[in-house]
């Protein structure tokens, strides 16, 4: 399985369209469903005496399991078409979503937005379409869900086709570039098996359209970043830091360096990189989507701490004076007008960051500028801003290293936005 290139995937769109079942009868259908999950649906299906299986009915069962209790984890299953392995990231709700996207626990390369059929586009199908867009998922495959509720209309499914396009249009994808899919995953039809039901239709499945995704770029041609989840100090190594490698690559008796580590102890935190480790055994190098351990010679424990990033010495990670940022407003009862500091998670770091100058509001679907100079932004707002960190910040543009550029806002015990630097001055 793991020859072929990966892909992570995240599902998105409002939450009653059908992503949970759109993904179980993807995991059904691919035979990735662990064989207690497989049981359990067929067991659900017999007790209910029906005589074919009856996925939909079935998965409803186990959301009731779950509600009572029982844990089946959607949240990270695998599955495999012709060309590509897919990690799926569950995004079950707005926040989680905005947090996986951001924190750099998995960076999508590709997202099927979910639209149902006999309910169309909602607030949370926009908000959802424009953060891809905003975050960097540049591929997007929709899937028409709950045809059987229309009958298998071909209407109505023209209908929702052209009134996605224009909301996809509005956030700034291409339309044409987007695969429509069909599909009822209460029925099973066109998800992994074409469809008996909608002969009108001659494009490809959701698995078909999923193998057709452009491979994603491995980001190890960029400089080698590896922000910090942890340090552990453990005797007779010394400390040993613990994060994932975003780009690049890594490798034993490479010479790195640590920000804003260095910049905050106002010397140069970095060193030979000695043993590296991954799932407990000793490795030469990691790259882009390795969860390493490894120790640096001179490092020691109070050297380094979580939201520090890893570089090679001679292209060290940038630590900045301010950057020039687009950002989405989500979620905030106010306004937000400059002086506003709430905090910004940038992979791991969670730096205090304020809003020092607010300098265009834009329209997301066309980059145009609406407003010069506005005095504040609102909700479901776009804008170009200018952003002061409070301490040392390690944080790239977007045209240079786009997986260290991504940021979510948080204030309030929320979401407040998300967005990411587009332009960045370098601490002198």
């Amino acid at each position: 399985m793991a020859d072929k290139p990966h892909i992570n995937l995240v599902f998105i769109g409002h939450v009653d369209h059908g992503k949970s079942t759109s993904i179980g009868r993807l995991l059904w259908g691919t035979e990735n469903l662990p064989e207690e999950e497989m049981r359990k649906l067929e067991e659900a299906a017999e007790e209910a005496g029906k005589e074919s299986f009856n996925f939909a009915f079935a998965m409803d069962n186990l959301e009731e399991e779950r509600e009572r209790g029982v844990t089946i984890d959607l949240a990270h299953q695998e599955f495999d078409s012709d060309n590509y392995y897919f990690t799926i990231i569950d995004a079950p709700g707005h926040r989680d979503f905005i947090k996986n996207m951001i924190t750099g626990a998995s960076q999508a390369d590709a997202g099927v937005l979910t639209v149902a059929a006999d309910d169309g586009i909602q607030p949370q199908t926009k908000e959802h379409a424009y953060l891809s867009k905003t975050l960097g998922i540049d591929q997007l495959i929709v899937s028409v869900n709950k045809m059987d509720l229309e009958d298998y209309s071909e209407g109505a499914y023209d209908d929702i086709k052209d009134e996605v396009s224009e909301m996809l249009q509005g956030v700034g994808y291409d339309p044409s570039d987007i695969h429509f899919v069909p599909i009822s995953a209460f029925d099973g039809e066109n998800v992994v098996e074409d469809s008996t039901e909608m002969d009108w239709y001659d494009g490809p499945s959701l698995i078909d359209a999923l193998d057709d995704l452009d491979e994603p770029e491995k980001a190890i041609d960029l400089p080698l970043r590896a922000p910090i989840q942890d340090v552990y100090n453990i005797s007779g190594i010394g400390a040993v830091t613990v994060g994932r490698v975003e780009t690049g690559e890594i490798n034993a008796g490479d010479d790195v360096v640590f920000e804003p580590a260095s910049t905050r102890l106002n010397r140069n935190v970095g060193g030979e990189a000695k043993s590296i480790e991954m799932h407990h055994e000793e490795v030469e190098r990691a790259e882009p989507g390795d969860n390493i351990g490894w120790n640096t010679r001179g490092v020691g424990e109070d050297d380094v701490k979580k939201g520090d990033v890893a570089g090679p010495a001679d292209n060290p990670p940038t630590v900045v004076e301010k950057f020039e940022a687009q950002v989405i407003v989500l979620n905030h009862p106010n306004v937000i007008s400059e002086g506003y500091t709430p905090v910004f998670h940038v992979n791991t770091a969670q730096v205090s960051c304020t809003f020092e100058e607010i300098k265009s509001t834009m329209n997301p679907k066309t980059g145009e500028t609406i407003e010069e100079d506005p005095d504040y932004i609102k909700q479901g707002q776009a804008a170009k801003v200018t952003i002061r960190p409070q301490q040392p910040l390690v944080i790239e543009a977007n045209g240079d290293i786009p997986q260290m550029s991504r940021f979510a806002i948080r204030d309030m015990g929320q979401t407040v936005g998300a967005g990411q630097a587009l332009s960045v001055e370098e601490k002198e």
